[in-house]
């Protein structure tokens, strides 16, 4: 079965001094470049927010950062202002190895998130991930990259339900844990039959 690595969010603003700072973020470099020459296709997601997302605590009066509120979609973690288009924080980890096949950007409509490389956060907007991997005849993919319990295990499920062969490798992968979010997010990839390693 032909296998891509999927490299999730390895951006400035989720590793140490970035606006939206995964702890041991940059940890994730080294162990994901030894990962590339183990898959036949490689592929990049990048968190590519507009100024004024509405994922943004600041585009809320009143709110704070971390705190949850109600869209149209569901419930939304408000976040630091974080990945804004073109800016150094939006940029991938300089010591990322870039030799991949495709970037998907997501997150660039500004009244919806979008966590997963598959879908938007409403679970129906298509980043066009899906349909590049079967054009590709790609069946089996590994996921890492940041964070396990937001952007990586929103990745899996929809993977997992979308019929692909799962694994993510949480040596290569850091999580925010947001009052449990990364047992919560393991309980439910390991429920979806998601490998983990």
């Amino acid at each position: 079965m032909t296998k891509a690595l999927i490299v999730i969010d390895v951006q400035n603003d989720f590793c140490p001094g970035g606006a939206l700072a995964v702890p041991d973020g940059d940890a994730v470099v080294a162990p994901i470049n030894a990962l590339m020459a183990e898959h036949d296709a490689v592929i990049y997601t990048q968190d590519w927010h507009p100024a004024a997302h509405s994922s943004f605590a600041s585009s809320h009066p009143g709110k704070a950062a971390y705190e949850m509120i109600d869209m149209p979609y569901g419930p939304q973690v408000l976040w630091p202002d974080h990945c804004v288009i073109d800016s150094p924080g939006a940029a991938f980890h300089p010591d990322l190895g870039l030799s991949g096949d495709l970037i998907i950007r997501k997150g660039y409509r500004r009244q919806i998130d979008s966590y997963s490389a598959f879908f938007e956060n409403d679970q129906s907007t298509p980043t066009g991930l899906h349909g590049y991997l079967q054009e590709r005849g790609i069946g089996a993919l590994t996921l890492a990259g940041l964070a396990t319990d937001f952007c990586v295990a929103f990745s899996a499920l929809d993977a997992a339900r979308l019929g692909y062969d799962v694994t993510v490798d949480l040596a290569a992968c850091r999580a925010i844990d947001l009052d449990g979010s990364l047992q919560a997010a393991i309980d439910k990839m390991k429920n979806a039959g998601v490998a983990l390693i």
